[in-house]
C-alpha cells in the first residue's frame, strides 16, 4: 500500500470511526468527538469535516458544548491535510492553545525489517501492577520533566478495565527500569498504536528502544495487526523512519480547558 492509501485507511479506521474504551463516541457539527468517562481527564475531538463557510460555527458548537457539560476541557488534534487550510489558525482564534507539532509514522507490517523480527534479548517486562507503573511514571518525569503522577493511576485503570485493550513494557538494565512504552489494540481497526517511548539518558544508545518496538511488533503481529502507528517527536522520529517507519502527516493538538473547572 502506498501512502495515500494508508492514510486514507488511517483516517477512516483510526480517526473517523474510533472508539476508545474509556470515552463515549459523538458525531455532531462535522465533527467526531470522544467524551471522557472520567472527568479528571480531557474528552477530544480526533476528526473532523469542515469547510471554510462552516469551521468556525462548528467550533463555536464545540466549545458551547464541552462549557455547558461542566467538562475540564477537550483537546482538538488537527492533521495537516485536515480541512479548512487555516483549521489550526481558526482553533488559535477561538481560543485553544497549540502545543507542539509531532509527525505520524507508520510501519506496514507486512514489510517489517528483521530488526524487529529478532528475538528480543534485552531485559523487557511486561508492566502488570502499580510498582511497576510509578516506575514508568518516573521514568517519564525524568526524561520530559514535570509531575507524571496521573500516569500511575491511568496505566492502572487502563489496564484494569481494559485488559485486551493495552500492554505495557519496561526495559531494564540491572534491575534498574531504562526505558518504558505501551501498545493500543483497537478493535475494528489495523492499526496498533506506540505510546510512551522513552529511555533515561544514561541508557541511550544500547538498543532498548529498539526492543520495546520489537517486542510490540511482534505482539501486534500475533494479534493479527496490520500497520504499527505513533505520533513520533523529533527524537524518536529520525530513528523509526531508519528502521522502516514511514511519515505520513504533521499533527498538532489544540487544547481548551474549561476556566470554570478546577484541576486541583
Amino acid at each position: 500500500m502506498n501512502r495515500e492509501q494508508i492514510l486514507a485507511l488511517y483516517d477512516e479506521q483510526e480517526r473517523k470511526n474510533s472508539e476508545h474504551p474509556s470515552y463515549r463516541r459523538e458525531v455532531a457539527d462535522g465533527v467526531v468527538r470522544s467524551i471522557s468517562k472520567n472527568p479528571s481527564r480531557l474528552s477530544f475531538i480526533i476528526y473532523s469535516q469542515l469547510t471554510a463557510e462552516t469551521a468556525d460555527a462548528a467550533i463555536q458548537a464545540q466549545l458551547d458544548y464541552f462549557a455547558a457539560s461542566g467538562s475540564l476541557g477537550f483537546e482538538w488534534k488537527t492533521y495537516a491535510h485536515d480541512t479548512p487550510a487555516d483549521l489550526g489558525q481558526r482553533l488559535t482564534a477561538h481560543g485553544l492553545e497549540g502545543e507542539e507539532e509531532e509527525a505520524l509514522l507508520v510501519m506496514d507490517l507486512h514489510n517489517c525489517p528483521q530488526v524487529f523480527l529478532q528475538p528480543v534479548t534485552a531485559d523487557v517486562r511486561r508492566a502488570t501492577n502499580r510498582a511497576q507503573f510509578e516506575q514508568i511514571a518516573q521514568l517519564q518525569a525524568q526524561v520530559w520533566g514535570g509531575d507524571y503522577g496521573w500516569l500511575v493511576t491511568q496505566l492502572e485503570e487502563n489496564l484494569a478495565l481494559q485488559p485486551d485493550f493495552w500492554s505495557i513494557y519496561i526495559a531494564y538494565v540491572n534491575n534498574e527500569p531504562a526505558c518504558a512504552a505501551w501498545t493500543s489494540f483497537p478493535k475494528g481497526s489495523q492499526f496498533a498504536g506506540l505510546w510512551g517511548g522513552s529511555t533515561l539518558d544514561q541508557y541511550r544508545k544500547m538498543g532498548l528502544y529498539t526492543a520495546v518496538v520489537a517486542i510490540r511488533a511482534q505482539e501486534a503481529l500475533q494479534r493479527g495487526y496490520r500497520f504499527l502507528m505513533v505520533d513520533a517527536s523529533d527524537m524518536s522520529r529520525p530513528i523509526l523512519q531508519k528502521r522502516g517507519f514511514q511519515f505520513m502527516t504533521h499533527t498538532t493538538p489544540y487544547t481548551w480547558k474549561n476556566p470554570l473547572c478546577s484541576t486541583s
